[in-house]
């Protein structure tokens, strides 16, 4: 999922965060933290839900899901 990627990507840089920082507030690895950011591999149903609660966005907004009235 491409956006989810990009969307990951953005939300770190944004804050000025290191990998290694997000892969530890969610309790996974950096590397598959760093397999998400780089469209490698897609999270669990779970760690979707950690990292949306982490950056404080909605799951729809990580993966680009837009509302039906949109």
């Amino acid at each position: 999922m491409e956006i989810l990627s990009a969307n990951l990507l953005d939300l770190r840089k944004q804050r000025s965060l290191s990998r290694q920082m997000v892969a530890d507030a969610i309790h996974i690895s950096v590397r598959t933290y760093q397999r998400y950011e780089n469209n490698e591999r897609e999270p669990t149903a779970p760690v979707l839900v950690a990292l949306a609660d982490f950056y404080g966005v909605s799951i729809d907004y990580l993966t680009g899901r837009k509302g039906l009235c949109e």
